[in-house]
C-alpha cells in the first residue's frame, strides 16, 4: 500500500508485479462533469488544487479541499460528500 501511494505521487516506479498501475494511469479522459475532493488532513496524498489530475477530465471539473478532513471523505464528511454528488449532477444540466 505504501508503495502504491508513493507511485501515485510520482515518487517511485510502478511495481512490475502490478503492471496494471501504468495502464490505469493512462486510462481514458473522463468527459462527464466532475467534482474532485481532497481532505486537507489526508495522510496519503497532499491536499491541493486538483491540478495534479486535472488533465484526466475534459468536462466541467470543480475541485474542493475540505478543511479538517482526512483521507476518508465519505465517512468523515458525509454532508460535504453528498453535496458534491448533488452539485456534480447539477453540472450535467449546464
Amino acid at each position: 500500500m505504501i508503495h502504491n501511494h508513493r507511485w501515485r505521487l510520482g515518487l517511485a516506479a510502478g511495481d512490475p508485479r502490478y503492471g496494471a498501475q501504468e495502464r490505469l494511469a493512462q486510462g481514458p479522459v473522463i468527459g462527464v462533469p466532475t467534482i474532485t475532493l481532497d481532505g486537507e488532513l489526508a495522510p496519503f496524498t497532499p491536499a491541493g488544487d486538483g491540478a495534479m489530475y486535472r488533465d484526466k477530465f475534459s468536462g466541467p471539473c470543480v475541485h474542493r479541499t475540505l478543511k479538517g478532513i482526512g483521507h476518508n471523505v465519505p465517512q468523515q464528511a458525509p454532508e460535504a460528500f453528498a453535496e458534491a454528488v448533488v452539485e456534480a449532477g447539477s453540472l450535467l444540466r449546464l
